[in-house]
């Protein structure tokens, strides 16, 4: 039977809890305050554990984080007052997996102790697939294949995805424009899901306000379009930042309530920390999402990758003239391709490469060969000036960069020197 560690300095609440608990089928222990819970825990190991965040000498918060720290995998739920909704959301920060407002209603409790016990399940299952080996080792697989590299910083992203794949919590994807959102997102839910179970991917950026509640929340505010369609398998949610501040409310509420059984995964180049600090972004949907962040590198952190990519990106080129696979990049072409920053990242650097293997006549590519912006303008412009529609100033700056000479960088842009100003 389920088992549920009660914490509260109150025996009230401990009689009140234990008949609305009991009938439902979940066994019940008390503690009368944080260090007593923690003592008692250790000894048994509760399924889920129920804490008021207002008590002495050890309070909820200080006994969640050291619940943390004895085990990562604790499920603890906060009851805290109206009045201290704003340490209730800081419980988020540090792990809870949720809070109750006090006073709160019978069936919101049992509904959210039955998620907290379907997320320990789904964690624990997640958790001996890993370790079996089977079937998740061979979807796991997809991450070495996908994700092209030997670099310090792709191995340490590597052995990170393949641990989150196996946990059921939402996952947070950052790093810049065009270093691989969508194919994380993607390998994250193929290797952690059953197979053929759904990938439903939004761009917050291309929906309005109306849009947005009905795809979240539907029309009676239980779960919309997107909600229904990912039941089972995943809701991805680009560009978060780009999400309005009516909209990160309804998330919220989808979280919380997520009946669904659906993994979250949202992705972002902005600093939603930051965002969250400005007051630009709604806290408790950072902290509720952002417990398991994963960083892209940039490529030019992990350039010494940069020959296996070269590799991987010929083997999937086409070349009418022979077989891409056998076309190779001289070491000046390959100290030039290093010495490029690469502001849009993979995404550019696989666009440019696929060019050139494509139209190339030669077997041999020297550096010589490379387009001039490659050769010629090594700190080049950030590639998301361009693509928000401010290609004035991204002209400006390609001109700041070669030194003020039009003609080059018209060559460059590709444009007339005359719109050059």
């Amino acid at each position: 039977m389920p088992s549920i560690l009660i914490v509260d300095d109150l025996i009230s609440i401990h009689e009140m809890l234990e008949a609305v608990i009991q009938p439902t089928g979940y066994a019940t222990a008390f503690a009368t305050d944080g260090e007593k819970a923690l003592v008692r825990y250790k000894a048994e190991k509760f399924d889920l554990v129920l804490a008021d965040i207002d008590m002495k000498p050890m309070d909820g918060i200080t006994l969640l984080k050291q619940l943390k720290v004895y085990d990562p995998a604790a499920v603890v739920i906060i009851m805290t007052a109206y009045a201290s909704t704003e340490s209730a959301i800081q419980a988020l920060k540090y792990g809870a997996f949720d809070y109750l407002q006090k006073p709160f209603k019978v069936d919101e409790l049992i509904t959210t102790l039955k998620r907290g016990m379907e997320f320990k399940r789904l964690t624990a299952e997640r958790e001996a697939l890993s370790l079996s080996g089977a079937p998740f080792a061979a979807k796991a697989g997809d991450f070495d294949a996908k994700l092209i590299g030997q670099s310090p910083k792709i191995k340490k992203l590597v052995a990170q995805l393949k641990k989150l794949a196996s946990a059921h919590t939402p996952v947070l994807i950052t790093g810049e424009l065009g270093t691989g959102h969508e194919v994380v997102a993607e390998l994250l839910h193929a290797a952690g899901s059953p197979a053929g179970s759904p990938f439903v991917s939004i761009d917050c950026r291309l929906n309005t306000a109306e849009v947005l509640r009905d795809g979240l929340l539907g029309p009676e505010g239980t779960g919309g379009k997107w909600i229904q369609q990912a039941k089972g398998g995943a809701l991805f949610l680009q560009h978060l930042h780009c999400l309005q501040k009516e909209a990160q409310e309804m998330l919220v509420s989808v979280v919380r309530n997520n009946s669904h059984n659906f993994r979250l995964i949202c992705s972002t180049e902005e600093d939603l920390e930051k965002l969250t600090e400005d007051g630009q972004f709604n806290e408790e949907l950072f902290y509720r999402i952002a417990a398991l962040p994963v960083n892209l590198p940039p490529l030019r952190e992990r350039m010494e990758d940069i020959p296996l990519l070269l590799k991987d990106i010929a083997a999937r080129t086409a070349n009418p003239q022979f077989d891409a696979r056998q076309i190779e990049f001289t070491e000046d072409a390959l100290a030039t391709l290093r010495s490029y920053r690469w502001p849009g990242n993979i995404a550019e650097f696989t666009q440019f490469v696929s060019q050139i293997i494509s139209t190339s006549e030669m077997r041999v590519i020297t550096s010589a060969q490379l387009p001039l912006r490659v050769q010629e303008l090594k700190d080049w412009p950030p590639l998301a000036d361009y693509i928000a529609g401010q290609e004035k100033q991204y002209m400006a700056r390609v001109l700041l960069a070669c030194g003020g000479d039009k003609a080059k960088a018209a060559q460059i842009l590709g444009v007339d020197p005359t719109k050059l100003s």
